[in-house]
């Protein structure tokens, strides 16, 4: 390779600032090693005193490896640098570009360190993130595309005239907040077609590739990058076997337990068990469908991912986290700094020894508890923010109205009634906002004067319900942030009975006022 080539002075930096304070190999040893903590007692005492399991005497351990102390905050910060490592090197990223990429969260708060360095971030995000992880995206110095749609590829309502209506609403909102930042819109204008596209099939992913390459940024492609891989085979799970062998054990005897958030966790740690020791050892976690966990997949949507190989996993799990959010509090109370995806792994370990299952385990806490803190403090106070179709059903006298909030669907005649029937009511008890209210609701954090009317009651509660249990929950916790109690719908409208595998077009339809 040829030192003009790429940026030196750059890599030089990203080697100062970044590099050197992540875990990195030097000299066959990984250094900056984050801390691996036995959790194994804790996890005897929550599952006696909150699930009734007395498992005192069952011969077992369980490791946390506890990446939330990463600068960033998360795990993310290690495919993240990886990428971008390489970026420099081969010279596909010099000090003049701008990095841009579809994220769900924590990966744009680890891209955000390249600030440091001077580069700008775009972060592609979905409205859908919690306020915490907004929150620290933009301390992060990050500049955000904000979208209503699911960052993962998901099923929508493909090839249907609303489909086309909103895709050409959101470029135009694409459109307006790149010339925000800077970016030439006649560019973007070039390529509308394509953008529309993509934007038809909500695949936000190869959205962020098309705007770098018609804007000449980097993307590091993370979905799709097996250098995200990479970075958990030769770092990630070398340090965790460097830190068992220096207890006189090994990697070998344990299983190790994750969540899926595009892969490369799951896919490293598989191939160095599978390479190394010849063994699957690697179980995967996911809420089920319709459930909003931070960060992370659905199985659904994981199967729609280039990373996802669950031929190479020794199982799967489906977890609920209506169930493991009570283990996150019990652990965050006894100091451990875990996020909602390591309560799922935690869950999912008390699953398999209520069952009979003992032996070692090693639980990957891919972040700490700061960004989901006002979900865990509504929790400590007993507010209930999503329910299920039973819980709503049984309650459904309880609540004032049924409001749909979507800032781009509207429900067809059908989908009211499919809601009516579902919950038990008279279609008369269902408001409908205009969707513009709900976009403002959600842009501004602020209440609309039209909402705040139909939020009115005497029963103090109503219930809200969307597409698919996303845009609702966030509304809910915006209004719970200004005092207003309201429940939102798990699942959403997709997620009813009669509406499970159907195509969303046949109950909802584009918001056209």
């Amino acid at each position: 390779m040829s030192e003009n080539i790429f940026d030196k002075p750059l890599l030089e930096k990203f080697e100062q600032e970044i590099w050197s304070k992540i875990p990195h190999l030097e000299d066959g040893k990984v250094v900056n090693a984050t801390p691996l903590i036995d959790l194994t007692n804790d996890f005897k005492e929550c599952a006696k005193k909150l699930y009734k399991l007395d498992i005192s005497d069952l011969d077992l351990k369980i490791y946390g490896k506890f990446d939330g102390e990463l600068i960033s905050g998360s795990i993310k910060i290690r495919p993240a640098i990886h990428i971008i490592h390489d970026a420099i090197k081969t010279g596909k990223l010099k000090s003049n570009q701008t990095i841009i990429e579809a994220t769900s969260g924590n990966f744009g708060i680890a891209l955000g360190q390249m600030s440091k360095l001077g580069l700008t971030v775009v972060s592609l995000v979905s409205r859908k993130l919690q306020e915490g992880v907004f929150k620290e995206l933009r301390n992060e110095k990050i500049r955000i595309i904000d979208l209503d749609m699911d960052i993962c590829p998901a099923p929508g309502m493909k090839d249907s005239d609303a489909d086309a209506l909103v895709a050409k609403a959101t470029a135009g909102n694409i459109r307006s907040q790149l010339s925000e930042l800077g970016f030439n819109p006649e560019i973007f204008d070039i390529s509308i077609e394509e953008i529309e596209s993509l934007l038809a099939t909500q695949d936000i992913i190869n959205l962020a590739k098309s705007l770098s390459k018609i804007y000449g940024c980097f993307c590091p492609e993370q979905y799709d990058n097996e250098l995200n891989i990479d970075a958990h085979k030769t770092i990630t799970a070398v340090e965790i076997d460097q830190q068992l062998q220096e207890n006189e054990d090994s990697l070998k005897n344990y299983r190790i337990i994750c969540s899926f958030g595009t892969g490369g966790t799951s896919g490293g740690l598989s191939k160095y068990m599978n390479q190394k020791y010849g063994k699957k050892a690697v179980h995967v976690v996911f809420p089920p469908a319709g459930q909003d966990v931070a960060g992370i997949r659905t199985k659904i949507k994981a199967e729609g991912l280039k990373l996802y190989n669950p031929d190479a996993y020794a199982a799967q799990h489906e977890i609920d986290f209506g169930q493991a959010k009570h283990l996150l509090k019990f652990f965050v109370d006894k100091g451990h700094n875990i996020g909602e995806s390591t309560a799922l792994a935690l869950y999912a370990i008390l699953e398999m020894v209520s069952d009979g299952d003992k032996g070692k385990f090693i639980v990957v806490v891919a972040d700490g508890i700061e960004k989901y803190r006002k979900n865990l403090e509504a929790m400590s106070k007993n507010q209930r923010i999503q329910v299920s179709l039973d819980e709503a059903v049984s309650s459904v006298q309880n609540y004032d109205k049924i409001i749909w909030v979507h800032p781009q669907y509207t429900p067809k005649e059908a989908g009211i009634e499919m809601i009516a029937k579902s919950l038990g009511i008279d279609k008369e008890k269902i408001v409908i906002p205009k969707a513009s209210t709900i976009n403002q609701l959600l842009s501004t954090q602020q209440i609309p004067e039209d909402l705040s009317k139909d939020l009115d009651g005497s029963k103090g509660k109503s219930l809200l319900i969307c597409m698919a249990g996303n845009t609702s929950l966030m509304t809910a916790q915006v209004l719970a942030s200004k005092g207003i109690v309201t429940e939102s719908l798990n699942g959403g409208i997709t997620n009813l009975p009669e509406g499970i595998g159907k195509n969303p077009g046949e109950f909802v339809k584009a918001a056209t006022e």
